[in-house]
């Protein structure tokens, strides 16, 4: 008696079913780029909301400057002056520039806002008169 084992011949009618390893490697080097662009455009969206929180604030700071200029009983001095400014929990520098204007009765009033790392963030500009 021979222990061979019976012919396979039903098995190699049947196709062999699953994936082959360069299919798999494609399917993962297609989901590894779809999940490098979704994070790309996460860190896009990140940016720009903070960019957009910084000009909100700058916008704060350099109208507050503004006013203070507006407000004030005396025409402002020409030249140069910087303010530290503080809006939610961020530091700012103001830079306010004062130069003179062909009409002598009105100055104009730029205030350039920037960063702590001195990036700039707004430049604001009015004309002030005297009243």
């Amino acid at each position: 008696m021979s222990l061979a084992s019976p012919p396979r011949r039903a098995a190699l009618r049947q196709p062999l079913r699953g994936f082959t390893l360069v299919e798999i490697m494609v399917a993962l080097a297609i989901v590894a780029l779809a999940l490098l662009a979704g994070t790309q455009a996460t860190s896009a969206l990140a940016l720009g909301a903070e960019r957009e929180t910084d000009i909100v604030l700058a916008h704060v700071c350099a109208e507050n400057e503004l006013v203070r200029v507006r407000l004030a009983q005396q025409m402002p001095s020409i030249g140069d002056s910087q303010v530290l400014c503080e809006q939610a929990g961020r530091r700012y520098q103001v830079r306010v520039h004062t130069t003179p204007t062909p009409n002598p009765q009105f100055r104009r009033v730029d205030a350039q806002v920037l960063t702590d790392s001195l990036q700039p963030v707004l430049r604001l500009s009015t004309i002030v008169g005297r009243y």
